[in-house]
C-alpha cells in the first residue's frame, strides 16, 4: 500500500522532491555554506579493484582542511546494500550525504519493486546523484566516488569510476581517486594481478595506500600509535565482509618488512 499519491516511481530522491521537497537532498547548499567555513573537510585516497571472488574497496581514514587535519578516522568506504560498496573522495560533507542517500535509494527501490536493482542500475543511480552535486562541484566542493559490487547475474565483481558531471566508466581491473590516487594507481599497476585471491587483493590495497600516504600529505597512512587503519571491504556472492584491523596491521608490517633495507 502506498502512502503517497503524487509520485508512482521507484526513486526515493524523486519521491521526496514530489511529496516533501523540504526534505529532499540539495547538494548545492554545501556551496552556499562554504564561504562561512574556514576550510571544508576533504577526504582522500580510495581505491577499488576486482579480484577472483568479487570486488574490493579500500580507503585511508584522514580528512584534511587545507593544511590541517580535520579528522583522523573518517569513514570513506560504505556498504550501500548487501552487494555494493561506495568509496568517497573529495568534499566530505556532501560525499557522506550522498553515500547515505544511495543506500536509502536502493532499499526504497527493493521495497517498492519487490526485488533489488541490478548492479548496473545501482551504478547509474549514483551517477545521477553525482550530477546533482554539479553546482557545488563548480564552487570547489567536488565529490568523485568509486562504486563496486558483486553482479549476481554475471557472477563477477565490477568497478566504476565517475567524473564530476555524472559520467560513469566501468574499469576492468582497478582504479583510484583522491589526491594520492596517482601514486596508488602507479603502485597497483606494478602489483595488480587478475584473478587474485582475497589475501593478494588485500596486500595490493595496503601497498597502494601506503605508497599514496608516503608521497601525498593529504592521504593518511597506518597510524599504529592511535590504532587507526585503512578501511577495507570485500563484496562477494556471500555479501559484504570487512577486513579486521588486526589483519590489516599484519599485512602492513609484512609490506614494511619486505621494503626494509638489510641491516636497518
Amino acid at each position: 500500500m502506498r502512502f503517497w499519491d503524487g509520485y508512482k516511481g521507484t526513486s526515493f530522491a524523486e519521491l521526496l522532491q514530489t511529496e516533501h521537497p523540504q526534505l529532499a537532498p540539495d547538494f548545492s547548499r554545501w556551496a552556499h555554506v562554504q564561504g562561512s567555513l574556514p576550510e571544508s573537510a576533504h577526504g582522500t585516497t580510495v581505491i577499488a579493484l576486482r579480484y577472483a571472488d568479487g570486488a574490493m574497496v579500500a580507503g585511508d581514514r584522514l580528512a584534511t582542511a587545507g593544511h590541517q587535519v580535520a579528522m583522523r578516522d573518517i569513514e570513506k568506504v560504505y556498504a550501500t546494500d548487501d552487494y555494493s560498496l561506495m568509496a568517497i573522495a573529495g568534499a566530505a560533507g556532501p560525499a557522506i550525504e550522498m553515500a547515505r542517500l544511495l543506500g536509502i535509494q536502493f532499499e526504497h527501490h527493493e521495497k517498492i519493486e519487490g526485488e533489488p536493482l541490478e548492479l548496473e542500475g545501482k551504478a547509474n543511480t549514483l551517477a545521477q546523484l553525482v550530477k546533482q552535486n554539479l553546482p557545488a562541484a563548480m564552487q570547489g566542493l567536488v565529490v568523485v566516488p568509486l562504486f563496486a559490487g558483486y553482479d549476481r547475474r554475471r557472477g563477477i565483481g565490477r568497478v566504476w569510476k565517475y567524473e564530476a558531471t555524472g559520467g560513469r566508466y566501468e574499469e576492468d581491473e582497478f582504479d583510484s581517486v583522491g589526491s594520492g590516487s596517482i601514486f596508488a594507481r602507479e603502485s597497483l599497476k606494478k602489483s595488480y594481478k587478475a584473478g587474485s585471491s582475497r589475501a593478494e587483493a588485500l596486500r595490493m590495497a595496503i601497498e597502494a595506500l601506503t605508497d599514496a600516504a608516503d608521497e601525498d600529505r593529504g592521504t593518511g597512512g597506518v597510524d599504529e600509535l592511535r590504532g587507526i587503519y585503512p578501511r577495507v571491504k570485500f563484496c562477494t556472492a556471500g555479501g559484504i565482509e570487512s577486513a579486521s584491523d588486526e589483519e590489516i596491521a599484519q599485512v602492513y608490517r609484512d609490506v614494511l618488512g619486505a621494503r626494509r633495507r638489510p641491516g636497518s
